[in-house]
């Protein structure tokens, strides 16, 4: 692709770095961008700046926040007691379109996947295990992805919490084997949670 503008190459490149856009797909949004106002492309370039200098992880469990502790977590009315393991934000955005969750939640930040390079020690397991320690937790649901990496991720979280007074649960398989937990429907997702099942070893 002959781009008659080293700039424009510039910005193409780096939005042609990010998942799911190519050259192309980044060309038209370039071009798109390009023929907005200065002050327009201010306000989005800066978006961007302030999110990275603001947004942090929250302190309890690792959801995005702009606070050390975030709205979840910082409410009383949810049940502390109950813990969602999630692989990342875009489960807990999911999950709570349904409102029927009511607890609070556990980012791991990936699932293992030997091939991708990440194993357990890439994980926020550490706290959760405190977390099972501090005898404040009745139940911890595994809602990660019905894939081979997310039941693998699920058997090992178990193997570390089994010994541990609490309930050990998964969503019920309403959500489709293979398939990402933030693709499923609302409705499929909400009956999951509320039928969830006690975590059993696949013999």
């Amino acid at each position: 692709m002959n781009i008659p503008s080293k700039h424009l190459e510039n910005v193409v490149e780096q939005l042609a770095s990010l998942p799911g856009i190519g050259k192309r797909t980044a060309l038209r949004l370039a071009l798109h961008l390009f023929n907005r106002s200065k002050d327009e492309i201010d306000t989005f370039a800066h978006s961007f700046i302030e999110m990275k200098e603001y947004v942090q992880k929250c302190n309890s469990c690792g959801n995005i926040t702009d606070t050390p502790t975030c709205i979840i977590c910082s409410n009383p009315k949810r049940d502390h007691s109950l813990i969602c393991v999630v692989e990342d934000i875009r489960d807990i955005l999911a999950i709570e379109a349904t409102e029927s969750f009511k607890g609070i939640y556990h980012v791991l930040g990936a699932i293992i996947s030997p091939m991708d390079g990440i194993g357990p020690n890439d994980l926020n397991i550490d706290s959760l295990i405190e977390k099972a320690k501090s005898g404040e937790v009745t139940e911890i649901i595994f809602a990660l992805s019905a894939t081979m990496e997310g039941d693998t991720t699920n058997f090992y979280l178990y193997k570390k919490l089994k010994d541990f007074p609490i309930s050990i649960t998964t969503l019920s398989r309403g959500v489709s084997i293979g398939s990402e937990l933030q693709y499923a429907d609302e409705l499929t997702l909400s009956r999951s949670i509320t039928n969830r099942q006690p975590f059993k070893i696949q013999q």
